[in-house]
């Protein structure tokens, strides 16, 4: 999709409720339902984080959004793709600004250029006792990505159409981090499969996407 019919059609979407779980569930695991009812307790006592879904032109005028492949480390997210974003710091003033200098750390598009659209549904991540806040921006020019080297194995730049076509929809196989082989449902975009947290995001994102497109 052209950049300009999204920017057109996207403005809209400040009107439209959020999915939520409807979205949510529909990407978890099979035991993560079961897992959240017993963690009430511990999502009170989460850190937070922000991330962002930044939409852009590529340089054919066509809309991308970009993800990373973090790096590998003794870490639960470990060479895991997810969204530009991190930590909330104490220096930030809330999880937009933690999203947004997170978002230029990791991939060198600064603050001023995005325009923050939405704030979508948090996420709760088990593993690390995380719940995270995501937002869907936009930078109406073909970011110069800067890569976080050491933090960011990869950036993938993602086209629009390719995560709305239903065929990126896919089962996997995957070890969670307590060791547990599951199959779980999951996007392959751009021969990267994304899984769990960022999957239940990308899912939230494209029920708000597709009846505005």
């Amino acid at each position: 999709m052209r950049f300009e019919e999204f920017l057109k059609s996207v403005s809209k979407i400040k009107n439209i409720p959020l999915p939520a779980e409807t979205s949510h569930f529909k990407m978890v695991p099979p035991f993560r339902q079961e897992l959240l009812k017993k963690q009430q307790e511990a999502i009170k006592n989460a850190k937070h984080a922000g991330v962002l879904a930044l939409f852009y032109p590529d340089k054919n005028e066509q809309t991308n959004f970009v993800l990373i492949l973090r790096n590998t480390y003794k870490g639960v997210h470990s060479a895991q793709v997810a969204f530009p974003g991190g930590k909330l710091e104490a220096q930030d003033t809330s999880l937009e600004e933690t999203a947004l200098r997170e978002t230029f750390e990791e991939v060198g598009v600064p603050t001023d250029r995005v325009k923050v659209l939405k704030k979508i549904s948090q996420v709760y991540i088990p593993p690390s006792n995380f719940y995270v806040q995501p937002f869907i921006g936009i930078t109406e020019k073909t970011p110069k990505f800067i890569k976080q080297d050491d933090e960011v194995e990869a950036l993938i730049e993602v086209p629009l159409q390719h995560f709305l076509d239903d065929t990126a929809l896919i089962t996997k196989t995957v070890k969670t981090s307590y060791s547990v082989e599951v199959e779980v449902p999951a996007f392959r975009l751009n021969n990267y499969v994304v899984w769990g947290a960022t999957a239940m995001m990308l899912s939230e994102i494209k029920d708000l996407l597709k009846p505005l497109l």
